[in-house]
C-alpha cells in the first residue's frame, strides 16, 4: 500500500520522525529582487541557450536517508499549480538534467544537486512548468499490524520560457471584489483577477477594512495562498476574515502580488446576512457592474411582467 504527500515550496512536516528539505540556491540576475525567483527556478531562455542552477537537499531525520531526485509535468489551469503523478514527463523534463540523481544522506547532512537545463535549437516559443522533486519512501507502522509506505517529496517548482529577445512583460488586474460568505458562513472577500501578461503568475495579498459601522477597521486578513495564474488567465484570489464582523457597509482595501508586481483596488462592500445563500455577492461600488441580488431581483421581475402581462391584455380585451 502506498500513498504519496508532495509539496512544492518549503520542506513538509516531518512524517514518523522523517523529513527531507530542498531549497533553490540560484536566481538569474534580473529577477535577484524578486521573491518568487528565490524559491523557484523562474527564467527566460531563447532556443539553443543552457542554464544551470543549484538545489540544497537536507535530510532532517536522525536516520540515514536514502533520496531520488528527479522531474516530473506541472500544469496551471483553473487558478492553480498542479503537480503530475510521480515521474510523468513533458518536454521540459526532457531538457532537464543533473549531475546525480541518487543520494544518500547521513541524519541532517546536506548535499548540492546542479540543474542543467538545455533548450533544443528548434524548441518553440511558449512558457513550460515542471518540478524538481526530492524524493525518500517512508515506513510507517500506524496500527502496529500494518506496514504503510509513504513517499515523501518536496520540491522546486520550474517556469521555463522560451523565445527570441528579453524576458517578456508581466502584469495582472483585479477586476472586481466582492463580499460573500464560505459554506460554514464565514465572511469572505474574492477578487476576480486575470493575468494580462505573458508569464505566469502567483497572487499573494492581503485585505484592510474601514469606515465600518460605528467607525470600525478591521485587518489585514491574508489571502489563501496557492492561486497560480497562466498567461490570459483569469481566477479568484479569496480573503477569508478570521473575525465575526458586522455586515457592513466597509471600505475594502485589497492589495494583491506577485513577485515584484502590486497592484490595490478599493471597494465598498456589504456582506450578505448568514441566512441568504452563501455564494451571493454582496453590493459593490465602484466596479462598473450591477450587484448579483439586484441583477437577480430585476431578472425575476421582468419574467413576472412577461408571464403576466399577455394575461391581463386577454382580461382588458374581453371586457
Amino acid at each position: 500500500m502506498s500513498q504519496q504527500a508532495s509539496r512544492a515550496s518549503s520542506p513538509p512536516t516531518p512524517a514518523a520522525g522523517t523529513a527531507i528539505g530542498i531549497k533553490l540556491l540560484d536566481a538569474p540576475e534580473n529577477r535577484r529582487a524578486d521573491p518568487r525567483a528565490q524559491a523557484y527556478i523562474i527564467d527566460h531562455l531563447a532556443p539553443g541557450q543552457t542554464i544551470e542552477r543549484r538545489v540544497e537537499v537536507t535530510n532532517e531525520a536522525p536516520t540515514p536517508m536514502h533520496v531520488d531526485v528527479y522531474t516530473a509535468a506541472a500544469t496551471i489551469g483553473q487558478g492553480k499549480f498542479t503537480f503530475a503523478p510521480q515521474h510523468t514527463p513533458n518536454e521540459l523534463t526532457g531538457w532537464t538534467s543533473f549531475d546525480k540523481t541518487t543520494l544518500e544522506l547521513a541524519a541532517s547532512e546536506t548535499t548540492r544537486v546542479r540543474t542543467t537545463i538545455q533548450i533544443p535549437k528548434d524548441a518553440t516559443a511558449g512558457e513550460r512548468y515542471a518540478v524538481i522533486w526530492a524524493q525518500t519512501p517512508i515506513a510507517v507502522d500506524r496500527d502496529h499490524s500494518h506496514n504503510l509506505t509513504v513517499l515523501g517529496r518536496v520540491g522546486v517548482r520550474i517556469y521555463l520560457d522560451v523565445g527570441p529577445g528579453g524576458d517578456p512583460p508581466s502584469d495582472f488586474k483585479i477586476e472586481r471584489i466582492y463580499a460573500t460568505r464560505a459554506r460554514d458562513g464565514r465572511q469572505e472577500v474574492h477578487a476576480q483577477i486575470q493575468n494580462t501578461g505573458h508569464r505566469a503568475l502567483d497572487i499573494k495579498g492581503t485585505l484592510t477594512l474601514s469606515d465600518g459601522p460605528g467607525k470600525l477597521r478591521a485587518g489585514p486578513f491574508a489571502a489563501t495562498p496557492g492561486t497560480t495564474l497562466a498567461p490570459g488567465d483569469h481566477a479568484e484570489a479569496i480573503v477569508p476574515l478570521d473575525a465575526r464582523l458586522p455586515d457592513g457597509p466597509w471600505t475594502a482595501e485589497l492589495t494583491l502580488q506577485s513577485g515584484l508586481i502590486e497592484h490595490t483596488q478599493r471597494a465598498t462592500i456589504t456582506f450578505p446576512t448568514p441566512h441568504t445563500a452563501t455564494t451571493t455577492a454582496a453590493s459593490v461600488t465602484g466596479q462598473g457592474h450591477l450587484p448579483i441580488l439586484t441583477t437577480a431581483l430585476l431578472a425575476a421581475l421582468t419574467l413576472t411582467i412577461s408571464l403576466l402581462l399577455p394575461k391581463l391584455l386577454h382580461h382588458h380585451q374581453r371586457r
